[in-house]
């Protein structure tokens, strides 16, 4: 009995060993992940991390974010111009279905594919039909951009979308400067413009959202990010239908790249909830690891005393 009690004991312990060495790799894991991601980050492209002081934003994205509008009227007498070419106004997709709004520009390099590809697949899971139940309108912040560039943008992503048939519901639209910014005012969208890599004004830093817009072409629901929860996208877009507005959201914006002559590098802005998750993440663990430590000191005690009593018995 007292040689299967110091059994048990020794096997204990060198369990305890074992997930205590186990729970110590995944917390040095967890703090070490932040600097590798950082790193593999840095590395793409030559980017880095640009500087910032205190929990300002730089200069240049002081302009720049999402003003929740809910309510507010689109102008719908706003001319652009289709990716056909045909000159349109925001009004002529309004009246009969809500809308899903995105302001990207088809050159950008980063951010506005994410957005895109984030609302594609989205819809991918949402059990409404383009044309029929509701439009997409993609509006091009850069008037230097052409029908040409927004077709080919059309036919990237519905392709990606998978339903050819509904091309009639998604719309890429182009524009001059009064119109762009009579929506992206309407909509609380800020931008401006900033140099590419060759120094020229070729560029915009922004941030990411997706409106949805009632049957009447009223701002009802902003999402915020570049991914969608269909859920939440299906019903923005039934109640939009029912000209219903929604409530404001979170405003934690994701920012898009952007080139900084300064330092011949381009700057990475992050959203601030992946820090914040980061930060909750490691704390989760570090007090998980706390916990676990102490259930193995209190069973190893344990195992010791009634070692110790075995062993006088």
């Amino acid at each position: 009995m007292k040689k299967t009690t110091t059994i048990r004991s020794g096997s204990a312990r060198r369990f305890s060993v074992v997930r205590g060495a186990a729970l110590l790799a995944a917390f040095a894991f967890a703090l070490s992940a932040p600097l590798y991601l950082t790193a593999q980050v840095a590395s793409y492209g030559d980017k880095q991390a640009g500087e910032n002081q205190g929990d300002q934003l730089p200069n240049v994205l002081q302009k720049v974010g999402v003003q929740q509008h809910l309510n507010q009227q689109l102008p719908l007498d706003a001319k652009f111009v289709d990716e056909t070419g045909k000159q349109v106004e925001i009004g002529d997709y309004f009246g009969k279905h809500p809308a899903l709004v995105s302001l990207v520009y088809y050159n950008c390099p980063m951010l506005c594919s994410e957005e895109l590809d984030g609302l594609t697949s989205s819809l991918e899971m949402v059990h409404l039909v383009p044309g029929k139940d509701f439009d997409v309108i993609v509006i091009s912040i850069d008037p230097t951009e052409t029908p040409a560039l927004a077709a080919k943008k059309k036919e990237f992503y519905l392709k990606r979308y998978g339903h050819p048939e509904t091309a009639a519901g998604w719309h890429f639209l182009t524009g001059q400067t009064p119109a762009i910014e009579a929506v992206s005012s309407a909509i609380g969208f800020g931008y401006v413009r900033v140099p590419g890599p060759d120094g020229k004004l070729t560029q915009y830093a922004h941030a990411s959202s997706l409106e949805v817009v009632t049957t009447s072409g009223k701002v009802a629901q902003y999402y915020l990010g570049v991914e969608y929860s269909p859920k939440d996208v299906l019903l923005g877009l039934i109640e939009a239908s029912n000209n219903k507005i929604g409530s404001p959201v979170a405003n934690i914006l994701t920012y898009c790249y952007h080139y900084d002559p300064s330092i011949n590098k381009h700057s990475l802005i992050v959203a601030r909830v992946v820090q914040l998750g980061g930060m909750v993440t490691v704390a989760g663990l570090g007090g998980f690891i706390f916990l676990m430590f102490r259930r193995d000191l209190k069973l190893g005690r344990d195992h010791d005393l009634t070692r110790d009593s075995t062993d006088k018995g």
